[in-house]
């Protein structure tokens, strides 16, 4: 992680309760983290990754995970 200060950003389809994560670029790397719970640590993707993730997503091959 670089010395500047992460600047996080909210998803368009967050709700007022906080139910929804937030994302940060640091570098070469997009930061992921829960919004209810930002102390708790965060997750690290390339770009690649992470558009794999949201695609797999998208397409339900993530659902019953839970």
């Amino acid at each position: 992680m670089t010395d500047h200060p992460t600047r996080w950003r909210k998803s368009s389809y967050s709700v007022n309760t906080g139910q929804c994560v937030e994302l940060a670029e640091d570098g070469g790397s997009i930061l992921l983290r829960d919004s209810k719970h930002p102390g708790h640590g965060h997750l690290t993707f390339s770009r690649a990754e992470l558009a794999a993730l949201v695609t797999a997503a998208k397409a339900g091959e993530l659902d019953g995970l839970a």
